[in-house]
């Protein structure tokens, strides 16, 4: 299996802080070639204050001169899932599932467990408005080009999806956060914007997924070393 060890609680923090601003509407591009995005500014005595959420009492003071630039950033519109009636599989399914597509792609089952938490919640026939289908959410398209006949096939569903999550990781060289930010969002954005993209739900799937897989991983440890393994 793939050796992803948990991410820093110094990196995880970096992404939730993307959460809070993803709301943001302005992306702020600095002197020293970084890039920031915020919800909102104003300039305040020749300097330019930054607001990484909605909140007045929380704000970042900068030098005019060290403003490059800020724009607006456009926001696809959410795409909660349409409500289905559950239907959860066994820990027993779940687990013979995962452990072949696990096996099959080079995959931590945890990880798998974590995207299905996080897609699905472990109902192998939720429909998303956009259409995304069963327990890892694959698009039509996207399931067709797996050779995905059936989406709500638990164990077909998983194995195109964890094959997709492979190829992903593949791409970007085993950095996870931008491998299930180019799951949720698309590789193109990805591309476009040179790492997890700006949107509200991506940075929030991204942090979710991380916290869940990192769960896994610690429990999974204390577990081995209380067993002595």
């Amino acid at each position: 299996m793939r050796n992803l060890s948990p991410i820093s609680t110094l990196a995880l923090t970096a992404i939730l802080f993307a959460v809070q601003s993803a709301s943001a509407a302005e992306r702020v591009t600095l002197a020293n070639g970084f890039v920031e995005v915020c919800d909102h500014h104003s300039a305040i005595n020749g300097r330019i204050r930054l607001f990484p959420s909605a909140a007045e009492d929380s704000y970042i003071d900068l030098l005019a001169s060290d403003v490059v630039s800020l724009e607006p950033l456009p926001q696809p519109p959410a795409q909660p899932a349409t409500p289905v009636p559950a239907i959860n599989l066994t820990k027993a399914d779940i687990s013979e599932v995962l452990a072949h597509a696990g096996k099959d792609h080079n995959l931590d089952v945890d990880l798998l467990s974590s995207v299905i938490k996080a897609e699905s919640n472990g109902n192998a026939h939720a429909v998303s408005r956009a259409g995304a289908q069963g327990l890892m959410q694959l698009m039509p398209q996207t399931a067709a080009s797996l050779g995905v006949h059936d989406s709500f096939s638990p164990g077909e569903n998983v194995q195109g999806g964890s094959a997709y999550l492979d190829a992903l990781l593949k791409r970007y060289h085993d950095n996870l956060a931008l491998a299930l930010a180019a799951y949720n969002a698309g590789p193109e954005a990805v591309d476009k914007y040179h790492g997890i993209p700006p949107y509200a739900e991506t940075r929030a799937y991204v942090a979710r997924v991380i916290h869940e897989f990192n769960r896994r991983i610690l429990l999974r440890q204390s577990q081995r070393s209380t067993s002595g393994k």
